[in-house]
């Protein structure tokens, strides 16, 4: 026999072995280590409202306990904690990351207000280039990727020109002159 634990998360309420609540909390404790103060409660609780969901998905009754099985199924949808936050346990300025720290970068909801076009790699606008820096890939596939897609009919170049509009351009004024 188990003991349970009563839980609220993301304000609905479940039912917990003992060793699922353990795993749950020291999962989410080092979640919130990682995120940091401030500015990512927001952040905090939507990672919980997912994991809420996914309890929901996996329990068909409202009386069924959440299992350490149920909650390990959870942890490998959600990813290792050190996949969210950014600078908050390394310590170091996300504006002055390298290319190949930018390819490790998880990304979140908060993450693509930092989405800007590209100053130095630009074409026409720099949004093929603001976007592959963005996600540390290659802009010249990037680019050659949405040429067909207009070409042939997948893309709009009404999308290009939304894009254009909507995206601001990087802040920068020590870019590379064409």
């Amino acid at each position: 026999m188990k003991e349970t634990v009563n839980v609220s998360i993301a304000s609905q309420a479940f039912t917990l072995d003992q060793d699922a609540y353990n795993l749950l909390s020291g999962y989410l404790r080092e979640v919130k280590e990682r995120l940091g103060e401030g500015e990512n409660d927001e952040t905090y609780a939507d990672i919980e409202a997912r994991i809420a969901e996914i309890f929901c998905e996996k329990r068909p009754s409202s009386m069924m306990v959440i299992t350490i099985d149920i909650v390990r199924s959870a942890m490998a949808q959600m990813g290792s904690p050190d996949d969210f936050g950014c600078a908050g346990a390394s310590g170091t300025s996300g504006a002055t990351t390298s290319h190949s720290e930018r390819k490790d970068y998880r990304y979140n909801r908060r993450n693509f207000e930092a989405l800007r076009r590209s100053r130095a790699d630009r074409m026409i606008a720099g949004v093929c280039g603001g976007i592959a820096e963005h996600f540390g890939i290659d802009a010249a596939m990037l680019r050659l990727v949405t040429m067909l897609l207009v070409i042939f009919g997948g893309l709009s170049l009404w999308v290009y020109i939304i894009l254009w509009i909507i995206i601001p351009e990087q802040e920068s004024t020590n870019f590379k002159n064409r």
